[in-house]
């Protein structure tokens, strides 16, 4: 079948990139043991362990982000605990009740933030408006890197964070689903965006970052792991086969390829906001900073786009959405701000 044109609704519509298909080529050659007992697994895991700077950290594969963001967060929470998040954060609108689903009732405490963000000020708000036994307790606090609208939290709002969460005495999980992007934005290495400012656990996304599936669950204090397989293997993130989930991290992980893909995913937004920038029935929603282009427009716009061929979504703020990959082409992105230029020639 031949190829459709290339879309920008989602980075999980990019393909598989050749260093995890070749790892997984190579580690589909001949017999090893199963349930991650094999070769390819530990050298993932050292891998991440390398690239982390710690040889504490505890590592775990799971199939997709879901899984890992409830199985972590579950690990951390009794049942009557409570998890606090922004009311855009991906596990309390995108996840269809797994994170409380998967802790036995943990609620998730939701609070609301233009930019999707979080800040001292609001997390101890949440946690010390109520102590008394019919409220659930506060025990996690889970930010996204990047966020929902494509923004970054710096260094210095992670450490207030966490800062805030050792004061009150929480934990600090971050949801990664695009971690290689922030980590490429902001030029910093993947331990000082996590355990050296102070982030306790961590789902690092491999699927929006070339890999067919699987997501990385990293414990930086080795005892939050304790029995954590066993919750895997109950939630059916156990692979047989582990080395399939594993291989394609070894692949883009020890030749630095997550980190250019992330790359060329963020000029790839930045490349189209600045195509469109002075485009008068277009305007950008929150600022560029990693992969995401958010567009603001009338209805009848936004439909005219889909109408020459776009697809996109619209579930964040109403605007068009467009999301880049590792393998999103120029030329492509160029033809659509072409098209979205014409079009707003044709609204004036």
């Amino acid at each position: 079948m031949p190829p459709e044109p290339q879309q920008f609704a989602s980075d999980n519509y990019a393909g598989i990139c050749p260093e995890a298909w070749g790892a997984m080529e190579a580690a589909n050659r001949g017999s090893v043991p199963a349930y991650g007992e094999d070769p390819w697994t530990k050298r993932a895991a050292d891998a991440f362990r390398t690239l982390f700077e710690t040889d504490a950290a505890e590592v775990f594969f799971a199939f997709n982000g879901t899984a890992a963001n409830a199985l972590a967060l579950a690990s951390l929470c009794q049942s009557y605990h409570s998890v606090i998040c922004s009311a855009s954060a991906h596990v309390e609108t995108d996840e269809c009740g797994a994170p409380e689903f998967f802790s036995n009732g943990s609620k998730l405490l939701v609070v609301a933030s233009p930019d999707g963000k979080l800040n001292p000020a609001l997390i101890r708000g949440v946690a010390t408006g109520r102590s008394d036994i019919h409220f659930p307790k506060p025990r996690v606090v889970t930010i996204t890197q990047p966020t929902e609208t494509g923004q970054l939290y710096s260094l210095a709002e992670i450490g207030a964070i966490a800062e805030t969460c050792r004061d009150l005495g929480l934990r600090l999980h971050m949801d990664g689903a695009r971690f290689a992007n922030a980590c490429a934005s902001l030029g910093c290495s993947p331990a000082e965006m996590t355990w050296k400012a102070g982030v306790d656990l961590l789902c690092f996304g491999g699927t929006k970052n070339g890999m067919a599936a699987g997501e990385a669950i990293l414990f930086f204090e080795p005892a939050l792991a304790e029995d954590f397989g066993y919750r895997c293997k109950q939630a059916g993130q156990l692979a047989s086969k582990m080395r399939f989930l594993s291989a394609p991290w070894v692949g883009v992980l020890e030749g630095g390829a997550w980190l250019a893909h992330a790359a060329h995913a963020n000029a790839c937004a930045r490349r189209l906001a600045a195509a469109v920038a002075d485009v008068p029935a277009f305007a950008l929603m929150f600022p560029v900073e990693a992969n995401a282009v958010f567009l603001r427009a009338a209805p009848e716009h936004l439909e005219a786009l889909r109408a020459r061929g776009w697809r996109f979504y619209t579930f964040i703020g109403g605007g068009a959405r467009f999301m880049f990959a590792w393998d999103s082409d120029p030329a492509r992105i160029d033809a659509l701000a072409d098209d979205i230029r014409a079009l707003s020639r044709l609204a004036a």
